[in-house]
């Protein structure tokens, strides 16, 4: 009988389907603790949605389950279902608490049970149950009767039935000593259940504030359209469904929060944001990202002396990739032999990916914005002379670390922990390195433009830049630093 500790991790929309920040922090743990077996619970949209297996798998990586929570496969067949007399009150405290009374209440025990989604109120139940309708429409007619029926009554379907499909998993899930999730949200309430129900130690690490990122998504949704007059609604006014949609997962996020010791962010702020969505104080922790400095290293002397400016990152609108590119056109306007590289997936959002290379097009900058799908940084990073990020919302972006072990600095937005591995911030000493390169406000093409054009023609800026970002990651950004954290917390947890 081995005695090796089983960590599962659940990951939600990466590993290792999806390749990306978040799926690349989970290869480098799994493969960096050898001394660990690990099993992914990968968790998905839909099927259809994902290829291929996108990584080596490590040998110590025992198993993937994959569980599609949007999947009509598995989903019970519509069949009328009379449901029991407290149904509906039931159904309406479980919706309740998520709408209303997160913010001031501990998740119900009742609803911390398998038990419940599995036999107290089945997923059949909820769907096809004649209380399920009747709460619904009265929910309805009370709250947004100036909108349509159908957008409400499908937004309670979509928001509530992955749970059940949640409880299902949890349900079929094999031995494990530990459960670690990089995230809330849907991944981070599975993670909350096995916690309850089996009692074993969970982990949280939060790359990105998933509950402030759904919230953005929540904001700019063109599929959750306000069917209300002018007249039916106060300037600034959010519709009910798009509040739903946002309380629902701080909901779930506080469940996470509750669930999980530790709770690990990525820098300070991102810690301070979490104890304002419910984080206990004395839960959280910070464990900065790492890099295999040594492997990159050797790239510092491949450096080629182009004015590329790249932007490593999925082609999807919290990348803000259209401000880049109109950076990139006032760029050129004063630097004509700059380039501009996009290196990341773009079938997330292929509407968005086709509006930006739209753009390109209609600012006449086919010849010096190239999209060039997944590349090994191997290949990009000596061609770079600026790594960029124009995001509105970021964690703590490996790519900007992992170009600072090859000497690139870089132009970030002032999101995430952008500021503290431009500008230092772990310490007096972080700060004393210098700059890294350049952080300017989010949405402001004109200002990330300076910024590339102050670098690209100060040859003594950019070298100063170079050194600061390959000093600060070999102080404080090594790969060997962040495994022997996260092997620390494995030994105290479990």
């Amino acid at each position: 009988m081995s005695d090796r500790k089983k960590i599962l991790i659940i990951a939600e929309g990466t590993y290792p389907y999806i390749k990306g920040g978040v799926s690349t922090w989970i290869h480098q743990l799994i493969s960096g603790l050898y001394m660990y077996d690990f099993e992914i619970l990968f968790i998905g949209s839909k099927r259809e949605d994902y290829g291929e297996i996108e990584y080596d798998l490590p040998k110590n990586l025992k198993k993937i389950h994959a569980e599609f929570l949007f999947d009509n496969v598995e989903r019970p067949e519509p069949d009328f279902t009379k449901t029991k007399k407290e149904f509906e009150e039931t159904i309406s405290a479980l919706h309740g608490w998520f709408r209303e009374k997160s913010a001031n209440s501990a998740f119900p025990a009742q609803f911390k049970s398998l038990d419940f989604y599995l036999r107290e109120i089945t997923q059949k139940e909820f769907l096809y149950g004649t209380g399920s309708w009747e709460y619904i429409k009265k929910e309805y007619l009370h709250f947004c009767p100036q909108s349509a029926f159908i957008d409400y009554f499908w937004t309670v379907r979509n928001m509530h039935s992955p749970i059940w499909k949640l409880a299902q998993t949890a349900k079929k899930m094999d031995k494990f000593d530990i459960i670690h999730s990089p995230s809330t949200g849907y991944a981070g309430f599975l993670g909350a259940l096995l916690h309850f129900n089996y009692r074993k130690p969970f982990v949280l690490t939060e790359h990105g504030i998933y509950t402030r990122e759904r919230k953005i998504d929540m904001l700019n949704a063109d599929w959750l359209v306000d069917t209300r007059t002018v007249f039916q609604k106060e300037l600034g006014d959010l519709s009910h469904i798009k509040n739903m949609w946002i309380k629902f997962f701080e909901g779930i996020g506080k469940v996470s929060y509750e669930a999980a010791n530790p709770i690990i962010s990525l820098f300070d702020k991102a810690k301070e944001i979490q104890i304002s969505y419910g984080a206990d104080p004395n839960k959280t922790q910070v464990i900065p990202n790492g890099v295999d400095v040594e492997r990159l290293k050797p790239l510092r002397k491949e450096r080629k002396e182009k004015k590329i400016i790249t932007l490593i990152g999925r082609v999807v609108p919290i990348k803000d990739i259209k401000t880049f590119i109109k950076a990139m056109r006032i760029t050129i306007n004063r630097l004509p032999e700059a380039e501009g590289w996009i290196v990341g997936p773009q079938n997330e959002d292929e509407t968005y990916a086709k509006e930006c290379r739209l753009l390109v097009e209609a600012l006449g900058l086919e010849e010096r914005v190239k999209f060039l799908g997944f590349k090994n940084i191997e290949e990009v990073l000596p061609q770079t002379k600026i790594a960029t990020l124009s995001s509105i919302s970021e964690g703590m972006p490996l790519v900007i670390i992992e170009g600072f072990a090859a000497g690139v600095p870089a132009v970030t937005t002032d999101v995430g922990s952008c500021s503290q591995l431009i500008n230092g911030g772990i310490d007096e000493e972080d700060k004393k390195i210098g700059k890294a390169g350049e952080v300017v406000p989010i949405a402001n093409p004109s200002e990330l433009a300076r910024a590339y054009i102050d670098l690209l023609t100060d040859d003594n800026k950019w070298e100063k830049a170079s050194k600061s970002a390959i000093e600060r990651v070999e102080r404080y950004y090594t790969l060997d630093r962040f495994l022997k954290s996260y092997e620390k917390i494995y030994k105290e947890v479990g």
